[in-house]
């Protein structure tokens, strides 16, 4: 037998096997605690009580052993205002007060604050084994029982564990994963006793918050029972790539059956993809996040289908306000504006208005127009008249012929001998004469005067009252916004320049300078002067641009040179090629013995060259020039 332990007393099996018989449940209300008469002893099953019972008060827990169910676990909590002796045994007690468990305790001393110095509570766990397990039952009085502190950290664990709001997880998995030891999550290196959120397993009801183990994974205890795992399920993720600092909810609804039901998760706030920033178009999720951005330029770009493009509108207002080549428009002012030519019977070139040109097709041409050009009608001074086209007022008439003016025929009959004494209206008298058979006849005026000036305003021409405006004619398009550019007028500069002509010109390329053959394009200083350097120094040199060849000239003069001595000379600067051609100032002189000494020189590549003295004598100082390229 074990140093310490709890064993159920005879009349405590009595007391079981009699509630079984009759079907009631084993109450136990009461706990005390003795000093064991002041020794350590070995209780026996045949007590009734303990050998000195020294506190007795109620049991505050009384429950199964979570694994083993034929285990009883009873709890008590001395209160800290008594004490003063030594606790050695214990007694557990049914409600008709029989002696139902004893206990044989560890020596322990309960201090009391009033004798000892020191008090605190003390807290007796009692274990015993029955196979009426199930039958036992604790009556409680609510208001003297207290929890212990691991009853109470393992309830809130338990009652925390059914809330929505989870403990944060390290990482969480987008991915279906392998649910066995440590490995890579998000970008993260997950190891054993890590919180991981799984939200795309292969099998939906294996999502859910998991516990990393070196083996198989286990469930996380927050969130390992149906009861914890609820509607609303709401868990952060600390770290991780894509998933990093974001919260995340299980949308899945009741009734959840852990283990069974799908379960799906979704993000309610986090990282989305779309990159910090300014966006005129927006992607929002269900949750009212942006999920993606962009700044589109057009209409379409924002997906609005009923409206034109820039393009389309464009069009559109050209057709709707600009008037079509060919329309002949009046304008109060002498000037023309951009896009119409007066109607002045002139002659203008094809080339320059080909759209007009066209059009008219030659209609109104008198045959000295010349090669390539057009007239234009003649409108000044002229009224324009609607075409008859069929109708039958002005028949005969071909559109765009000119017709001169005329007075519709008033017509009249003076018939018979008048006397004509008075006239008025748009007639006048007439010369007077007598007849010359009837002498008898009065002296009367015979003729008749029709003036219409003495009634009506008249003119070399018939007109309605009007006001003087230019006719014009539309020659060409004139784009929007020109403004006042004359687009005729910018034709004939859009031609390649020549000497002679104006226009255009492109810039020439270094190969076109260097060959120096084309009279077509333009040169830019910067290829003037390409392949250009020198140096002004006692030892220098002067490189041609590349358009002039490229010729290099190097000068220099070199030091005093013993008789029968060599000098090497380097060049200011490396010839592209080798020089053809070195020459030595002084290539001769004469002793002061009469020895002629001659210089030679020998040639020794693109940097340098030797000069050596052939004689008895010394060579002073003297300048060389080299030429190359």
């Amino acid at each position: 037998m074990a140093d310490y332990y709890t064993l159920l007393t005879n009349a405590g099996i009595a007391y079981e096997t009699a509630c079984k018989a009759a079907g009631t449940p084993i109450k136990l209300t009461q706990i005390s605690v003795g000093d064991g008469g002041g020794a350590v002893y070995n209780p026996a099953a045949t007590a009734t009580a303990l050998k000195r019972e020294v506190w007795r008060g109620p049991l505050n827990a009384l429950f199964q052993d979570e694994k083993n169910p034929s285990w009883l676990l009873a709890e008590v909590t001395i209160p800290p205002d008594v004490g003063g002796w030594y606790v050695r045994e214990a007694g557990l007690w049914t409600d008709t007060g029989v002696l139902y468990a004893i206990v044989k305790y560890p020596e322990s001393f309960k201090p009391v604050l009033a004798t000892s110095g020191s008090g605190k509570e003390f807290y007796i766990r009692s274990i015993f084994e029955t196979s009426n397990a199930s039958l036992v039952t604790l009556l409680i009085d609510d208001t003297v029982v207290k929890a212990t502190r691991a009853w109470v950290m393992s309830y809130l664990a338990e009652e925390l564990g059914k809330l929505d709001g989870k403990q944060s997880v390290r990482v969480a998995a987008s991915t279906n994963i392998v649910l066995n030891g440590a490995q890579q999550i998000d970008g993260v290196a997950v190891i054993a006793g890590d919180r991981v959120l799984l939200t795309n397993q292969t099998l939906a009801k294996d999502n859910g918050l998991w516990i990393v183990a070196n083996g198989d994974w286990v469930r996380a205890t927050d969130a390992n029972i149906s009861a914890k795992v609820t509607p609303g399920l709401t868990v952060m993720v600390e770290e991780g790539v894509a998933n990093g600092d974001s919260l995340w909810h299980l949308t899945t609804n009741a009734p959840i059956t852990l283990g069974t039901t799908a379960l799906t998760f979704k993000m309610l706030a986090g990282r989305t993809g779309i990159a910090a920033g300014t966006y005129k178009s927006l992607t929002v999720d269900e949750y009212g996040r942006a999920t993606a951005g962009a700044n589109p330029e057009t209409l379409a770009g924002f997906g609005i289908k009923d409206s034109y493009t820039k393009a389309e509108v464009e069009a559109l207002i050209a057709k709707a306000s600009a008037l079509p080549v060919g329309s002949i428009v009046a304008f109060p002012v002498d000037t023309p504006p951009p896009g119409f030519l007066e109607l002045d019977n002139s002659v203008k070139s094809s080339a320059t208005y080909p759209d007009l040109s066209a059009y008219l097709g030659g209609k109104f041409n008198k045959g000295d127009e010349g090669v390539g050009n057009f007239r234009l009608p003649e409108a000044r001074g002229e009224f324009l008249r609607g075409w008859d086209h069929g109708r039958g007022i002005d028949a005969g008439r071909v559109i765009g012929t000119s017709q001169t003016d005329t007075l519709q025929n008033l017509y009249g009959i003076f018939d018979g001998y008048l006397d004509i004494t008075t006239a008025n209206g748009v007639f006048g008298m007439g010369n007077m004469s007598k007849s010359l058979t009837q002498t008898t006849q009065k002296d009367a005026y015979h003729s008749v005067i029709f003036d219409a000036s003495k009634v009506a305003r008249t003119s070399t021409e018939t007109r309605p009252r009007n006001l003087a405006v230019m006719w014009c004619i539309k020659a060409w398009n004139a784009p929007i916004n020109q403004g006042s550019i004359d687009i005729g007028a910018l034709t004939v500069l859009a031609q390649q320049a020549s000497e002679p002509n104006q226009g255009t010109a492109k810039i020439a390329t270094q190969a076109q300078t260097d060959a120096g053959i084309d009279d077509q394009t333009i040169v830019t200083p910067k290829k003037l002067r390409w392949g250009f350097s020198a140096l002004k120094a006692a030892n220098g040199y002067l490189m041609l641009p590349s358009w002039l060849g490229g010729f290099v000239i190097q000068w220099g003069t070199i030091g005093s040179i013993a008789a029968g001595a060599q000098m090497s000379v380097t060049y200011p600067i490396a010839f592209p090629n080798n020089p053809f051609m070195t020459l030595m100032g002084n290539s001769s002189s004469m002793s002061s013995t009469g020895v002629t000494s001659t210089l030679c020189v020998m040639y020794g590549g693109a940097t340098k060259f030797t000069v050596s003295v052939l004689g008895n004598s010394g060579q002073p100082n003297g300048p060389w020039i080299s030429i190359g390229w």
